[in-house]
């Protein structure tokens, strides 16, 4: 069960208990499920309790107490844990869901935790004549655009450079009309009197992550740092990452086999020790994690207009993922197996997550590099 299901199922016990008549609320268009907080427990946790209680007209508890029965036994659903002033916890059958989630994954390519269709929201936002609020404010659109808004983006002032080297564009330019104040308006880049760079030295894609990565009420560092091709670099751990999870596909495919989702079996010479098997979980837990949690990474950047929150997701998965990656094919005198395929499958699936939120961030995600 990937969190996009168990959101879909949570919405669907609060339905069955208002259809049962025990709760008396309007069934909400969403619910959020998140990796459990401090002293929480599970896979996942929800608020969607403390949601409902004042309509509903019953402590959080009270409410959880009711949701609980209607999710616990459903498939993909091993236990249901009540902690706090009412949040559910919830345990999930790991095998069906890692492999399940890789599944999603990969039927999604980079579209994965978009929304399927248009939210109805109609969203302006209006940027001061200046180079980062202009890329910040492009990044946000495609966010909120993936999540079904309709965006338009206009700003005070423009310059053509700023299309021919960073790529980005807006709808409109010009003075807005006083109901439509500046909305983005993140630290500036620092002069180059000052001793700054011009992020346009940096070119499309580094200069994008430079603007792009810190958060908005941090002074952005634009220095050839970011064009570094060590680990060091964010951006270039990120990217490698990326192709090395594309190189995988291709090497597979000369050694004769491709992926299929499912269970990983753990060797001797993955570990250092006697041959023994596991799960996706063994093999990569910060991952699965990570994987799992980008579509509400994608929601949260495009709520709070903050694609930085997307980049420091897509290094935190690059940092899971390379690992894994070196565990991928086989080695030695070994046979390509079950476990092989399934280790390819998600590396097929980090491979979408990270072209996909480069993408979003408007930067190139290279096969080779």
């Amino acid at each position: 069960m990937t969190p996009v299901e168990l959101s879909r199922t949570v919405l669907h016990a609060v339905r069955r208990a208002v259809d049962a008549g025990e709760l008396s609320v309007a069934v909400p268009t969403r619910a959020v499920v998140a990796p459990p907080g401090p002293g929480g427990c599970g896979d996942y946790a929800s608020s969607i309790a403390l949601q409902l209680a004042r309509p509903a007209g019953q402590t959080p508890f009270q409410v959880a107490e009711v949701l609980r029965p209607y999710l616990v036994g459903t498939d993909g659903i091993t236990d249901v844990v009540l902690t706090g002033p009412g949040f559910l916890n919830i345990s999930l059958d790991r095998d069906a869901s890692d492999a399940g989630l890789v599944r999603e994954i990969l039927r999604r390519g980079d579209r994965y935790g978009y929304a399927d269709q248009p939210d109805g929201r109609v969203v302006q936002l209006h940027c001061p004549h200046d180079l980062r609020a202009v890329v910040v404010a492009e990044a946000s659109a495609r966010l909120l655009r993936s999540q079904g808004a309709l965006v338009r983006v206009t700003a005070e002032g423009f310059e053509d450079v700023w299309t021919s080297v960073l790529g980005v564009r807006v709808d409109a330019v010009g003075p807005a009309p006083a109901e439509l104040p500046v909305n983005v308006r993140p630290v500036p880049v620092p002069v180059p009197a000052h001793g700054a760079a011009d992020p346009l030295s940096l070119g499309r894609d580094a200069g994008r992550w430079a603007l792009l990565h810190p958060a908005a009420h941090d002074r952005p560092r634009t220095g050839d740092e970011h064009l570094a091709q060590r680990e060091s670099n964010p951006l270039f751990r990120v990217r490698y990452a990326h192709a090395r999870a594309r190189a995988a596909t291709r090497n597979a495919a000369e050694l004769g086999f491709t992926a299929a989702p499912g269970p990983v079996a753990i060797t001797g010479s993955d570990t250092g020790t006697p041959t023994g098997t596991g799960t996706l979980t063994d093999a990569a837990p910060e991952l699965l994690a990570a994987l799992a949690d980008h579509p509400r990474v994608l929601a949260a950047a495009a709520d709070h207009r903050a694609p930085d929150r997307l980049a420091r997701h897509l290094v935190a998965v690059a940092d899971a993922a390379l690992p894994f990656l070196l565990t991928v094919l086989p080695r030695g005198g070994e046979k390509p197996s079950a476990a092989h395929r399934a280790r390819l499958a998600l590396a097929e699936a980090v491979g979408a997550v990270l072209a996909g939120g480069l993408d979003l961030l408007g930067i190139d995600a290279p096969d080779h590099l």
